[in-house]
């Protein structure tokens, strides 16, 4: 019996076409028809056809070379076989085909993927806000590792894999066990369980994946804190989505700085914020207009995402200047969560939560923790009703408070504020004078003081009954503000006094990449975040905080001056600041002390000081001075 390639090649010859032309046949080329072995074997099958249908008519017909076989073909076109040698060829050819026939289908090659337009590396470099925008889809499937810091779980390659989660499977799996716990209650005393917020999570989570949300959206949400933002959240992270939170503290300019900075696929809004997509004209562009009572159909699963995929997208306070864009992906989520409930894990059941900062609601789900939100406007935490503040402590039962240093400042002038077992307070400075009137006012209550900021929380704390004697004397005269022991997590350097940090839940760069160059460093391999203070680190590791780094008047900071000031009689607010190359220092307060203030002062150093009828605030807390503001009233 002949060979197959001698068959394939007698029966080319046989049938006309010449014998197919050897060596690699490249699919892309262009050739003649002649020359493609593709259209020589499609010629073969066509021309033998016939023959075929005839032998399977005919299976015990005569095939010897002296007869032709008769094809259902008009006899014009009959295939005769003038000898032996052609006849072998042909069945060789007939059970090469019938072997081709029998085997199982050749799968059709995938149709290539559309890639992204090309973003030119300057461009890239510089920063460019458009260029950002338009390297969104690569998002997909360029994850580096070192953006969000969350290492390779398998690094098996220039690819590394990923584990599948998803930052919002902690609470699904706490809405398993409690059901029936609430879990919201929202400043009007409207409350919902763990179990109901599950559900609504997934109902919305359905009707938005078949509105088109999916797996890297930007969805831009503008809602008050309410339950439901947090239901919002929840499903957006459920399908996979990146939620962009502006900055409360701006208003209408934080919502349009998050819009052209982010550009967004969707606009998320509730009430009177659904006007805004077209007051707006940021938002007008945005077809896709997406409400908390939208209702899907169906159970919606969790989308596996990978711990690099982005889930939200918030803004800095702006304090120091423009707010800059910080994403954070779900691991950096997870990890984030880990930490802050190694801070506020409660010690006992029953614990309920007063919670004016997001990212503790956001923990305390995870935690299963009911948590009460706050029943004043958090964007005027100084202008707070505080005998309503301490009505909705004693109506829901709250144990424990997370609140700024404002509202702390609050709860310390009642004269019987309601019991509390724990205070934990941060986002501005906490002075040694409010400490103690805490203790004072509420002697059982565990007081704990956290030091962090937007890209690194948190990075140490101090419980007040760790704070000595000398340490209040030293504050007294200049040392500084006692920020505690930074966390284990978490590692500390100086640098020229100003303080850096870097760890897992540290931020390792802007949605901007302009920023980066001013904020980030690149230490051994390590990206370490600039938090812009000043510090020092005292014989027993903990971190001394000394103000802002910039805004250091000669050789003296902010903060030795400040705290030591907040000491002396008559003095509400104390802030230091350089006019005119002259150091200043802001008090405000009663003026019948202002002859043994500048007395005082000049035992601190080359001080002018100065009565101001308020000192300016940040927007975000109303804790912190806002230098900038200060330096316009002055002059």
């Amino acid at each position: 019996m002949p060979s197959l390639r001698r068959a394939r090649g007698a029966g080319c010859h046989c049938l006309g076409l010449g014998r197919p032309r050897r060596g690699r046949v490249d699919r892309g080329a262009v050739r003649p028809v002649g020359f493609s072995l593709r259209w020589q074997r499609f010629l073969q099958a066509d021309r033998t056809r016939g023959l075929h249908r005839a032998l399977r008519a005919d299976p015990a017909g005569d095939r010897s070379p002296s007869r032709a076989v008769r094809s259902p073909r008009p006899a014009a076109r009959r295939l005769p076989l003038r000898n032996s040698r052609q006849a072998a060829g042909g069945a060789a050819l007939d059970r090469h085909h019938q072997d081709l026939r029998q085997r199982p289908a050749r799968r059709r090659p995938h149709a290539r993927r559309r890639r992204p337009p090309r973003i030119p590396r300057s461009r890239l470099q510089r920063g460019d806000p458009c260029a950002d925008a338009r390297r969104q889809p690569l998002e997909r499937t360029q994850r580096p590792p070192q953006r969000d810091g969350i290492p390779p779980i398998r690094p098996d390659g220039p690819r590394a894999r990923y584990a599948p989660m998803n930052v919002v499977a902690a609470f699904e799996a706490e809405a398993a066990r409690r059901t029936h716990q609430t879990a919201i209650v929202d400043g009007q005393g409207r409350a919902i369980t763990f179990g109901d917020l599950a559900a609504r999570c997934n109902l919305l989570a359905a009707a938005w994946r078949a509105r088109g949300i999916g797996r890297g959206d930007r969805v831009l949400v503008a809602m008050g804190l309410g339950i439901d933002l947090y239901v919002a959240m929840a499903a957006a992270w459920r399908i996979g989505a990146v939620v962009v939170f502006p900055e409360p503290a701006m208003g209408l300019a934080g919502l349009r700085h998050a819009a052209r900075t982010t550009m967004p696929k969707a606009f998320l809004a509730a009430g009177f914020y659904r006007l805004l997509g077209i007051a707006l004209p940021e938002l007008r562009g945005l077809t896709l207009k997406l409400t908390p009572h939208d209702r899907g159909a169906g159970n919606d699963e969790i989308s596996a995402v990978e711990a690099t995929d982005a889930a939200l997208i918030s803004f800095t306070s702006g304090s120091t200047g423009s707010p800059k864009a910080i994403m954070r992906s779900h691991g950096f989520l997870a990890t984030q969560n880990a930490r802050v409930a190694d801070l506020v894990r409660p010690t006992r059941e029953g614990e309920v939560d007063l919670v004016a900062f997001p990212v503790f609601v956001v923990a305390n789900l995870a935690l299963g923790v009911t948590s009460v939100l706050p029943n004043w406007n958090v964007r005027k935490h100084d202008g707070a009703n505080v005998a309503s503040i301490a009505a909705h402590i004693r109506r829901h039962g709250i144990t424990r408070v997370l609140v700024p240093p404002s509202i702390c400042e609050r709860l310390a002038n009642l004269e019987a504020p309601p019991p509390l077992s724990t205070i934990f307070t941060g986002g501005g400075p906490v002075f040694p004078a409010l400490l103690e009137r805490l203790a004072l006012k509420l002697p059982g209550a565990d007081v704990v003081v956290v030091y962090g900021s937007t890209e690194a929380e948190p990075i140490a704390h101090l419980h007040a009954r760790d704070v000595r004697d000398e340490d209040r004397i030293a504050m007294q005269q200049g040392a500084g503000l006692l920020a505690g022991a930074p966390i284990s997590e978490i590692h500390i350097r100086l640098e020229h006094d100003e303080i850096l940090v870097t760890g897992e839940h540290v931020n390792k760069g802007y949605l901007d990449p302009r920023h980066d160059a001013a904020n980030k460093r690149l230490i051994d391999g390590a990206i370490w975040h600039r938090t812009g203070d000043a510090g020092r680190i005292d014989s027993l590791g903990r971190l001394w905080l000394l103000g802002r780094h910039e805004a250091r008047v000669g050789t003296l900071y902010p903060f030795p001056v400040e705290v030591a000031a907040m000491s002396w009689p008559g003095v509400r607010r104390a802030a230091l600041i350089g006019v005119a190359g002259c150091g200043v220092l802001a008090i405000e307060g009663d003026g019948r002390h202002r002859h043994e203030w500048q007395a005082r002062a000049d035992c601190l150093g080359d001080l002018v000081v100065r009565q101001i009828d308020a000192i300016p605030l940040d927007r975000r807390h109303r804790s912190k001075v806002d230098y900038a503001m200060l330096s316009k009233k002055l002059k």
